[in-house]
Formats: structure tokens, C-alpha cells, sequence
């Protein structure tokens, strides 16, 4: 028997905007390249985006990424998230429930960017609420782009998220903030952390995540993300503040190695960092999102002081 969140959750409502997300992210840390793959699907309309990038610190744009494709209003197949191929070539199969899974990706059109990867959770999946997930893992496989193979042996993340989620709204997922962080690292099966934060006008605030210490997991209890420095508008150096519900505290700074700036869908602008993190003790890779809803993006970027500090 499989688990229900590794299948679609059946739409609470006909909202249109309904939305189901299966997000699966991994890097090749020494080539300083970093990639993911993307469906967003709308069952209540019967169709999903599909979108698969890659990106080093040659690009930081779709047209200029080492690959970028986003392919929308894609009939969404009638099988079952467990063992799905989407039009796009996106391929996802659960071998495992909620632990292991194997992802992968042959681009439809010239084949410039394959993924062949097998993706193992360290932990099980961190819920926030009933509608959202995140799981940290170790990806391993192969990638091929632009005709060069390469080894991955590196921690990623992965996540899924069903609900509404509209277009419209000056605000990031209609939540009342104005920009948000995930923010993550990963030094080994027995140290990492994770945070999502929102700002709703004070600053980032941890809304949700995890802190490991020796092996010793706990959900974050409060905290506070703040990018230190940006280039180009992309973070380039973010501390983190965490606390736990054991009270542990954690001290971490990132420094991103490459950045992503794209509209993962038309009311979410992101840059997606690979970041290189350093905290108590322990030192890792992992990522730094920046995300804003559309309006709140074109505002803050708007102005030239916001693009460098």
C-alpha cells in the first residue's frame, strides 16, 4: 500500500486555482551547478506546468541558465503521482512510500539535459499543516547535459503542497507577507537544518522547519532569516536564527554560490541559490530561496539599492 501524500490529494473545493506541487531539487556542489524539477499541477482545470532547470554561475536568467524549460497547460495523465511520466518527460516513480523515489527527466526536444536519479529521504517528511511537506535526501545517479555526463552524490530536498494557491494578490500565497525564505543545508545524516519564513512586515520569521544535532531531529519553534548581502538582487550572504522545540539554538550563514531568478509560477518570483552554509559546528551545502509574490518583486527590485549591499 502506498501513502496517501505520495498520490494526488483529491481538490477540497472547484476553485480553479487549486494546486498540487511535486518539487524535487539537487545539486552537483563542485561544479557549482545546481537543478530541479518542477510539476504544477491544476486538477480542477485539468492541466499542469512541467519544468525542468539547470543553472551554474555562468546564468542567471531562463534565456541564459545552462538549461530552462517550463512547459504549461499540459494535459495532466490519468495514472498515478506514484508512477507518473508527464508529457515534458518528467518521470517520477515511489519505490518506497514517503522515503525513496525515482526521479527522472529526458527534454523533448533535443535531449540537452537528462536526469537518471534515485532520491533517499534521511528523515521522514516535516508537515506544516495538512497541505505541505518537506523532506531532505540524498540524491545519487547520473545527470547528462549539453552531451557531459555527470555524477550526483549530493543531499538535496524535496517537497509537496496541495491547496489553493491563486494568481492574483499583491501578497505571497496569499498569506499576508510580503516575501518569504526556504532556506536549508545538509551536512550528514546526523546535521542539518531547515526553515521556511515569511515576512509580514517585521522582518523574515521562521514559520516552519527542522534543526538535526546529532542525530537529534526536532521541528523549529521560531526564528529569523535576513539576507546580509545581495548581488545583481540575488542574496549572496543570509544568516540564519533558529530555535527548536528542545531549545536548541542555531547560528547560520550562507553564502550562495549561484543564482536562479525565475517566476516558478506567474505570482511566485524566486532566486534559487545553491548556498554554501556554516553553523555551530557544522558546515554544509544546500539552498537559499528569495521569494516574492509578483507585485512585491517589481516594488522591491524597483529600486537600485535593493539590487546590491
Amino acid at each position: 500500500m502506498g501513502h496517501p501524500d505520495d498520490e494526488f490529494h483529491p481538490p477540497t473545493s472547484d476553485d480553479p486555482f487549486w494546486t498540487e506541487t511535486c518539487w524535487f531539487t539537487f545539486a552537483v556542489p563542485e561544479e557549482r551547478l545546481s537543478a530541479q524539477l518542477y510539476p504544477f499541477f491544476r486538477p480542477n482545470q485539468g492541466v499542469c506546468a512541467a519544468a525542468a532547470y539547470a543553472w551554474d554561475e555562468g546564468g542567471d536568467q531562463p534565456w541564459n541558465a545552462r538549461y530552462a524549460k517550463n512547459f504549461w497547460h499540459l494535459p495532466i495523465p490519468a495514472g498515478p503521482l506514484s508512477d507518473i511520466q508527464l508529457d515534458n518527460g518528467i518521470r517520477y516513480r515511489c519505490l518506497a512510500p514517503q522515503s525513496v523515489y525515482e526521479i527522472g527527466y529526458l527534454d523533448p526536444d533535443a535531449g540537452a539535459f537528462e536526469v537518471e536519479l534515485t532520491f533517499r529521504g534521511l528523515w521522514p517528511p516535516n508537515r506544516l499543516g495538512e497541505s505541505h511537506l518537506d523532506q531532505p535526501g540524498r540524491y545519487t545517479g547520473r545527470i547528462r547535459l549539453d552531451g557531459r555526463t555527470l555524477d550526483v552524490d549530493s543531499f538535496g530536498m524535496r517537497d509537496r503542497s496541495w491547496g489553493p494557491r491563486s494568481q492574483f494578490g499583491a501578497d505571497l500565497h496569499s498569506s499576508g507577507a510580503k516575501q518569504g525564505g526556504y532556506s536549508y543545508a545538509t551536512a550528514s545524516a546526523e546535521d542539518g537544518f531547515h526553515a521556511i519564513t515569511m515576512d509580514f512586515g517585521g522582518g523574515c520569521v521562521a514559520i516552519h522547519g527542522y534543526v538535526v544535532r546529532q542525530g537529534a531531529y526536532a521541528r523549529v519553534a521560531s526564528g529569523r532569516r535576513e539576507v546580509l548581502e545581495r548581488r545583481g538582487g540575488a542574496p549572496s550572504r543570509v544568516g540564519l536564527e533558529l530555535t527548536d522545540e528542545r531549545g536548541r539554538t542555531l547560528s547560520a550563514e550562507g553564502r550562495t554560490v549561484n543564482r536562479f531568478g525565475v517566476h516558478l509560477n506567474p505570482n511566485l518570483f524566486t532566486w534559487n541559490c545553491l548556498t554554501h552554509w556554516t553553523w555551530d559546528g557544522g558546515a554544509g551545502w544546500g539552498e537559499d530561496h528569495d521569494n516574492w509574490s509578483a507585485a512585491g518583486a517589481r516594488r522591491f527590485f524597483a529600486d537600485p539599492a535593493n539590487r546590491s549591499s
